[in-house]
């Protein structure tokens, strides 16, 4: 089976399936806003965040995608706000999304907190499959390209921390939507479907130098299996970190970062699909991280970083 066969094969499958499973990060810990509105300024400062991840480096076609995340608290740090944005492409597929993100937040406590949130926004889906050389000249899945398909999406979710713990469930999006080729069967038109998302995790002081951050991560979305991260990650002194990652069904991985001030953290991911067909013809899957806090009230100083 040639490259050629297994790219279109994947184009298919992505026609089918597309917006049913959005992107897995090796890097989610860092990415929790574009997957629950809770989380919006529950840092206690403004937060920005960007990630690059390449999936499948080396074989043509391969899904590659970028989010960028803004947010912070408002109103006596009980309300927050964020926006993410989303660009994801797999072959001659692009989806762009945009969502703002509201969250409110109840004390339960000395440092328990309970964060409510909502997200509303829009997608763009853009499909250039004419431009594909196809086996079959007169195959109507490549018949005439997708333009511009707008999707609303309305989103919310349930954030509980402490100073050392946090879970959260989340249902990012809850408008479905049915798109594809005009005329075509019901087989051949994809489906924006509901996802549901679970996230836990914590961070144990082991001795002065060492902290240890287990976290864990579940996707759910009908009609496709469900997807878990396990991940482990070890701190030394507040600045330096590496960890390993576990995805049923998918990939392992490493992860590497480090904490260039208070306020800046960047970090790499590297992950090897363990089960999929096209792990003979790439070189795994590698992200990119950046964080970056911003302290725009003067009598509270960022005394350390933050590691969720």
């Amino acid at each position: 089976m040639n490259k050629v066969l297994i790219l279109s094969i994947l184009i298919l499958i992505s026609l089918q399936s597309i917006a049913q499973q959005d992107a897995m990060y090796t890097h989610y810990m860092y990415n929790t806003l574009s997957v629950n509105p809770a989380y919006a300024g529950t840092r206690n400062r403004v937060s920005v965040s960007a990630l690059h991840r390449s999936q499948w480096v080396g074989f043509d076609g391969a899904p590659r995608t970028q989010t960028f995340g803004i947010h912070g608290p408002i109103i006596q740090e009980n309300i927050g706000l964020g926006l993410s944005v989303v660009n994801d492409v797999i072959g001659p597929v692009q989806q762009s999304s945009v969502n703002a993100d509201f969250s409110y937040k109840l004390n339960l406590g000395k440092s328990a907190k309970l964060s409510f949130g909502l997200k509303g926004g829009l997608k763009m889906l853009n499909a250039n499959l004419k431009d594909l050389e196809t086996y079959d000249l007169n195959d109507e899945v490549f018949a005439e390209n997708i333009r511009q398909e707008l999707m609303p999406n309305v989103g919310f979710g349930l954030y509980f921390y402490t100073e050392k713990f946090y879970t959260g469930i989340s249902a990012p999006k809850l408008i479905e939507h049915k798109f594809g080729i005009s005329g075509a069967d019901e087989a051949l038109l994809a489906g924006d479907l509901r996802h549901y998302f679970a996230i836990i995790g914590g961070v144990i002081t082991l001795n002065d130098k060492w902290k240890l951050r287990p976290t864990g991560f579940v996707k759910f979305t009908p009609e496709a299996p469900l997807e878990g991260d396990i991940t482990t990650t070890f701190f030394y002194h507040e600045k330096i970190w590496t960890g390993l990652m576990f995805r049923t069904g998918d990939a392992v991985g490493l992860l590497f970062g480090t904490f260039l001030s208070d306020k800046l953290a960047v970090g790499y991911a590297f992950d090897w699909s363990y089960a999929n067909k096209t792990m003979r013809y790439n070189y795994g899957s590698h992200e990119i991280m950046l964080q970056y806090d911003f302290n725009l009230r003067e009598h509270k100083a960022v005394l350390s970083p933050r590691y969720f």
